[in-house]
């Protein structure tokens, strides 16, 4: 009558490394694509409790865009710790600063559940600013983002 809820033991997970270029696509589009495929829902064996998502390399990280006046107008705030610590910066001081993958990773962090899981599933994360990554020994597939989705990519 009714079917077994499935539910993935540590050996049934298959993980796989996929890299993706992330030259001209757009942040928020790209970082919930990451988001999903570093949980695992895009698998038909998904179980929220366990990391089976894949292993991403991103790519080009440094030449992200944002859509409309995002680039100038969006603000990102931390904390220093201090009272009245709040400091805010653009993304484009971000972008032309040190480390311009912070944008991609923060995205996709704050898309990903808070907790030891989420932390454990951000960790299969790796973002570069350069066309060069050290894991070309895993042998990542490439997925092309821009084909899935015409909205996902822009010419900066």
């Amino acid at each position: 009558m009714f079917g077994k809820t499935y539910s993935a033991k540590p050996a049934d997970i298959e993980k796989r490394w996929v890299l993706i270029d992330a030259k001209g696509l757009v942040v928020g589009r790209l970082a919930s694509l990451i988001a999903l495929r570093l949980r695992g829902k895009h698998k038909a064996t998904f179980t929220p409790h366990m990391d089976d998502g894949d292993n991403i390399v991103v790519v080009n990280a440094d030449k992200v865009v944002f859509t409309g006046r995002k680039r100038d107008q969006k603000v990102y705030h931390h904390h220093t710790g201090y009272p009245g610590g709040v400091k805010e910066r653009s993304a484009k001081f971000i972008l032309e600063g040190r480390f311009p993958e912070r944008i991609l990773e923060k995205a996709v962090q704050r898309m990903l559940p808070r907790g030891p899981l989420g932390r454990q599933q951000l960790g299969n994360l790796r973002v570069y600013k350069g066309a060069e990554h050290p894991h070309a020994a895993q042998n990542p597939t490439p997925l092309d983002v821009a084909a899935l989705n015409r909205k996902n990519s822009r010419s900066a």
